[in-house]
């Protein structure tokens, strides 16, 4: 009977536990909903109402008195720089119907990285990506930190066609490749020394799967290494196969440590070919193919006109750099890119 007693009592306390765990979640749910929406509220009273058309050294005025008050009526919390936050909120989200869908997934937290990013395409993308993903505020942080707007292709797409893709993502929730891929791709996370070679790259990838994943983005399944695949009798292996959720294909990755050379693309469309025909689901699309090189060949690239096809080609940086180096090593390849399409 004690013994009865005992596990009655704990199946008793979990379940009170997780009453009390769900209602806390909810309260906390509700309170960031509402305290996003009030800050949106006031930033857009005090730019529409208040600054509208008046000079920088009047706003600045205004903005102090009203910290002040603010103050003195509700404590901390309501100094000048938070009041500025709150204007920034409002110029970046202009749309209160968008603000108050996002606000049952992002924290004011989240809004706070997000509404300095450059452009307003950007602030959509992570917006958008970080509901989907469900981005912690650490992670959000760090994805700015590496550009990975800028590292994506739909960055680099003109801009009526990029808001499109961000639109059928806010309100279908459906991801397209361009949003997904990226490049170059950040691998200093593997620790490889300067000279390596396939195998060495494949290894330490397989040993940090779970920040190559990461680096990868969520949506990502690993499946396989050294896929074997029979062609004719002969045997043919693909290095690393995965799936990805979202877009519901199988994605076959090929480690190159040099540059891009021509020939990749056809051993990579038999290995696509052979992946849709023996792996590939009824309602799945057709595979992606990524081809991770050191170096890209851009005119190779462009000539062969792999943006049109289901072949990704992506570089990658292995060697550690301190954020600033990186920083700028990412923006130069980004104007390289950029300087790329506007030339084809």
């Amino acid at each position: 009977m004690p013994n009865e007693i005992s596990k009655n009592q704990d199946i008793l306390f979990s379940d009170i536990r997780q009453i009390i765990e769900e209602a806390r979640s909810v309260v906390s749910q509700t309170i960031n909903v509402g305290l996003t929406r009030s800050y949106w509220s006031i930033g857009k009273r005090i730019r529409q109402d208040v600054l509208h058309g008046e000079r920088a050294e009047y706003g600045q005025q205004i903005i102090s008195t009203l910290s002040r008050q603010l103050t003195e009526e509700y404590g901390r919390g309501w100094n000048s720089k938070q009041l500025q936050h709150f204007i920034r909120f409002f110029d970046r989200f202009p749309e209160q119907e968008i603000v108050s869908t996002l606000s049952r997934q992002l924290s004011w937290s989240h809004f706070k990285e997000i509404i300095y990013v450059d452009s307003d395409l950007a602030v959509d993308f992570y917006a958008q990506m970080c509901r989907i993903e469900r981005w912690n505020v650490r992670v959000l942080r760090e994805k700015i930190q590496s550009m990975l707007f800028e590292r994506t292709a739909i960055s680099q797409k003109p801009e009526e066609l990029a808001r499109k893709e961000l639109q059928t993502l806010r309100e279908e929730d459906q991801l397209s490749p361009d949003l997904v891929f990226r490049n170059p791709y950040v691998l200093d996370f593997l620790g490889l020394k300067d000279t390596f070679l396939e195998k060495d790259l494949e290894q330490a990838i397989l040993d940090k799967l779970e920040h190559f994943l990461l680096e990868l983005g969520r949506g990502f399944a690993f499946l396989e290494r050294q896929k074997r695949m029979i062609i004719d009798g002969q045997d043919y292996k693909l290095d690393l196969l995965f799936y990805h959720r979202k877009l519901k294909r199988l994605v076959a990755i090929d480690l190159k440590i040099g540059k891009f050379k021509a020939e990749y693309k056809g051993q990579m469309e038999l290995y696509l070919r052979w992946l849709e025909k023996n792996e590939t689901e009824p309602d799945e699309g057709m595979p992606i193919g990524l081809i991770l090189c050191a170096e890209g060949n851009t005119e190779q690239i462009e000539l062969l006109q792999l943006d049109e096809t289901n072949i990704k080609v992506g570089q990658y940086i292995t060697q550690y750099l301190p954020k600033d180096l990186l920083k700028k090593k990412l923006h130069q390849f980004v104007a390289a890119s950029r300087k790329q399409m506007e030339n084809k």
